[in-house]
């Protein structure tokens, strides 16, 4: 990209209409999730497609699917719907109730807190959801502090404090698969850079959680679990990290998910089918969404928009640290509009790329700040569905939460540091293979 085209200020109307229109019906309304964010994407498409008359409409649809048909938006859509199959076929054949009995069996009973916090991280990095993660641990959370003296608001804050850490790191959610895919970088590679950052907030959250809930302590009922159902997920997290593509590690712990509800009477052929129909189904808004975003951005793009975009974020910029910064703020500043981390990262994804191949950041830099940030807004807004959720289960107010989400709040801090110590450093040898890796893929 021409970095001293100074782009076109117009361009960007269709962001403004999205934001307009989602935000515009969350504050009118009340509720941020009222007006369906695939309407609102489909009304600022078909802005970006009614301007620029001169060009015409044809070869205004014909840069749209182009850009939505992107090879990198395609493999992100098909991961999307593995990933969904596979965590529907896991929960079905009980993965995630053994998983949650098997580790509220071994925490000690004056570390609950602790111990929610660490099973939801989990849970979370298991099962690639953070909602799954609320929804099955927020019950305990609520039953715990019944049973206590402590705060309902600090029991939520830990289940969303470790719902979020899956979030930002599982190589199944749909966060990571898409800053992966933006970046062009691999999800193996992501995770250690990422893993790295975050693991003191981590450390630190739990010695916070221990220190306010020393002494406290409740009878957890134990629950029969059975080890053989945990080992999906385990399998999954194993052949990722030993770097095995992505489609035959999803595609393997579905049917190694399927195989294991059938032998032990969960499931029938056909309910594994239809596990596998719904799971995917359950992916097809952020599908839909990320072709419809891609598709818009890429006329954006063509009008100019992104030209101006990042000659406004860069033009200030002396150093790579700026440019850091520069992502990380686009992202917080995205997630904050639309209170959804993924629609984030697939927003502004692209121009993080472009910021970081001109100022020579590495990809798996780029893809850790923009899903590490997106993670840590989004486990700090009122009005986002992970506290929403929460909430609503222990019948508090979300704002109550925030005093406590240390974790969300401790990741944006380590990812500071981060940008300002330079951390982690690559070896040469890491940078000059990064480099080749990029150089064949423009080839191929």
């Amino acid at each position: 990209m021409d970095t001293n085209n100074k782009g076109h200020l117009w361009a960007l109307l269709p962001f403004a209409v999205f934001l307009i229109l989602f935000l515009g019906a969350g504050i009118v309304t009340g509720d941020f999730y009222k007006f369906p964010v695939i309407v609102a994407i489909t009304m600022a498409a078909a802005v970006a497609l009614a301007m620029n008359r001169k060009v015409s409409f044809n070869s205004k649809v014909e840069i749209f699917t182009k850009g939505a048909g992107d090879a990198n938006i395609m493999l992100m859509v098909v991961i999307f719907l593995l990933a969904g199959a596979f965590s529907e076929v896991a929960k079905g054949m009980g993965a995630v109730d053994s998983t949650v009995n098997l580790a509220l069996s071994v925490v000690p009973q004056n570390l609950l807190m602790v111990g929610i916090f660490i099973i939801a991280c989990f849970i979370s990095l298991a099962m690639g959801t953070s909602m799954g993660t609320i929804v099955a641990l927020a019950p305990i959370g609520v039953g715990i502090s019944d049973q206590t003296d402590i705060s309902l608001a600090l029991s939520m804050a830990a289940v969303i404090g470790g719902a979020m850490f899956g979030d930002n790191l599982s190589f199944i959610s749909d966060t990571t698969i898409a800053a992966v895919r933006t970046q062009g970088t691999k999800m193996k590679d992501k995770f250690k850079v990422n893993f790295l950052i975050v693991l003191p907030a981590a450390i630190i959250t739990c010695v916070i959680l221990g220190v306010l809930t020393i002494g406290e302590q409740a009878n957890i009922t134990q629950q029969s679990f059975h080890w053989i159902k945990i080992l999906p997920y385990l399998s999954v997290l194993i052949t990722a990290l030993a770097g095995i593509n992505v489609f035959i590690v999803l595609s393997l712990g579905i049917v190694f998910s399927g195989a294991i509800g059938v032998v032990d009477g969960s499931y029938q052929l056909m309910n594994v089918i239809q596990k596998i129909g719904d799971g995917m189904a359950g992916m097809y808004e952020i599908s839909f969404l990320a072709i419809l975003i891609a598709g818009m951005v890429e006329i954006i793009k063509h009008n100019g928009g992104i030209d101006f975009l990042l000659y406004k974020v860069t033009r200030n910029i002396k150093s790579k640290r700026g440019a850091e910064f520069s992502i990380a703020g686009l992202i917080c500043l995205t997630d904050l509009s639309t209170a959804n981390n993924t629609i984030s990262i697939i927003i502004t994804g692209p121009l993080a790329k472009d910021i970081s191949d001109q100022y020579e950041i590495d990809p798996r830099k780029s893809a850790s700040l923009l899903d590490l940030f997106s993670c840590c807004i989004q486990g700090i807004i009122p009005y986002g569905a992970q506290l929403l959720v929460a909430a609503g289960v222990a019948s508090i107010s979300p704002i109550s939460i925030l005093h406590y989400s240390y974790y969300p709040i401790l990741i944006g801090l380590c990812g500071i540091i981060a940008i300002l110590t330079g951390f982690p450093r690559f070896s040469s040898k890491e940078v000059k293979s990064k480099t080749l890796n990029m150089v064949d893929n423009k080839i191929e």
